[in-house]
């Protein structure tokens, strides 16, 4: 569970998260884990980072980011006259390129250095960021295969970079496509997009088949767990869209 930010967490959030995954019949293998209760791991990896010379404070303010989120004060070169607080940040070299080979988008390149330079690993309010969380709990958890949503690849980018300097491996990755609305904002909270209700959960889940283009499940089929089994029996990775996005044909 990732919560990182308890700022900005709603209270009741992360249960309700719990509750719906089971009503929609997606059973957790282990135990939950929260990355909140991971301070210790995160830490031993930040020492790595410093010990091998990745990393420097930095004490930019948002006005002083560049485009990319990037440090814009020479925060690299004044690393003993820095104003506290300062944050951590990763050093990207110029031609740092990253590659891998997406299951779903195929081919995904990036020359790090200057196309997300720099980036955070510990906050300025001394939160750990997510870009090394999950990079240090996915080697945890011992996990080899990754979906998730094609908004996330430029952070997968990171990851990889990360996954390389700390001597971790690297997941397979899938990017499926986000669901959007006409204006081509995606669904999520941010865009204020209604929550899911857990008692449409067959719907819920046959309306995601289907923007994946997977088999329909028969109609017969009325519970989540069957419709997962028949989901599971006849999944298709070639069938999901090569795209990054599909706008959805229903009113929010």
């Amino acid at each position: 569970m990732e919560d990182l930010d308890p700022p900005r967490e709603e209270q009741g959030a992360a249960q309700r998260i719990l509750d719906s995954l089971q009503y929609h019949g997606l059973q957790f293998d282990e135990h939950v884990i929260f990355q909140s209760q991971r301070g210790p791991a995160y830490a031993v990896a930040l020492q790595a980072l410093k010990s091998g010379e990745h990393l420097f404070s930095c004490d930019c303010t948002r006005q002083m980011l560049g485009s990319h989120g990037e440090c814009r004060g020479h925060c690299r070169e004044r690393q003993g006259q820095l104003n506290s607080p300062t944050a951590n940040r990763v050093l990207v070299p110029g031609e740092c390129h990253i590659c891998f080979t997406d299951q779903v988008q195929g081919s995904q390149e990036t020359y790090l250095g200057s196309d997300a330079p720099d980036f955070i690993v510990k906050r300025k309010d001394g939160l750990d960021a997510y870009q090394l969380a999950v990079v240090v709990d996915d080697a945890w958890q011992g996990i080899t295969h990754i979906v998730r949503g094609s908004d996330l690849m430029d952070s997968t980018l990171r990851q990889i970079f990360l996954q390389q300097l700390l001597g971790l491996p690297t997941p397979i990755y899938s990017h499926i496509p986000v669901i959007t609305d006409a204006s081509g904002q995606k669904f999520s909270k941010q865009n204020h997009a209604p929550a899911l209700k857990d008692v449409d959960a067959a719907a819920n889940l046959r309306a995601a088949l289907r923007f994946l283009r997977q088999d329909e499940p028969p109609t017969a089929l009325r519970g989540a767990a069957q419709i997962l089994d028949f989901a599971i029996r006849h999944w298709s990775l070639t069938k999901v869209p090569r795209l990054l996005s599909v706008e959805s044909t229903h009113p929010a």
